[in-house]
C-alpha cells in the first residue's frame, strides 16, 4: 500500500506540471514543470524523500525500459537514417571537438585562476 501512495504523490505533481504547462503561454514542458515542483515539494518538506524514495528509485530503475519504444522507432527508420549519416557525422564529429576543447581551455584557466587565487591548494 505504501507503494501506491508513493506513486500517487509523484503523479499529483505530474498532474500539476501538466497544468501548469496548460495554463501557462511559456515553451516549457510539463516535465520540466513537474520536475521544478517536486524539487520545490521536497527543498520545502512539503513532501519528505521517504514519501516518495521508493517509487522513485523503482521508475530509475526501469528507465531503460522506458526508451525501447523509442529505439524500435528508429530502428525502423533505418533507410532514412543512413541517407542523412554522413552530414551528421560530418556536423557532430567537428562540434564534438570544438566542444571537448573548449570545455578542457576553461577548465585549465579555471584551475589556473584558483591555484593563483586567494590560497587553494
Amino acid at each position: 500500500m505504501k507503494w501506491v501512495f508513493q506513486f500517487g504523490r509523484i503523479l499529483t505533481v505530474c498532474f500539476l506540471g501538466e497544468t501548469l504547462a496548460a495554463l501557462l503561454p511559456l515553451p516549457i514542458p510539463a516535465s520540466v514543470y513537474g520536475l521544478v515542483l517536486m524539487l520545490a515539494a521536497l527543498k520545502l518538506g512539503v513532501i519528505r524523500l521517504e514519501q516518495v524514495q521508493d517509487a522513485g528509485r523503482f521508475l530509475v530503475a526501469i528507465l531503460p525500459v522506458l526508451f525501447l519504444p523509442a529505439a524500435v522507432g528508429v530502428m525502423d527508420l533505418h533507410a532514412e537514417l543512413t541517407a542523412m549519416l554522413l552530414p551528421c557525422l560530418l556536423a557532430v564529429v567537428p562540434v564534438t571537438v570544438l566542444v571537448m576543447g573548449a570545455a578542457g581551455l576553461v577548465t585549465q584557466w579555471v584551475r589556473r585562476t584558483q591555484k593563483g587565487g586567494a590560497g587553494h591548494e
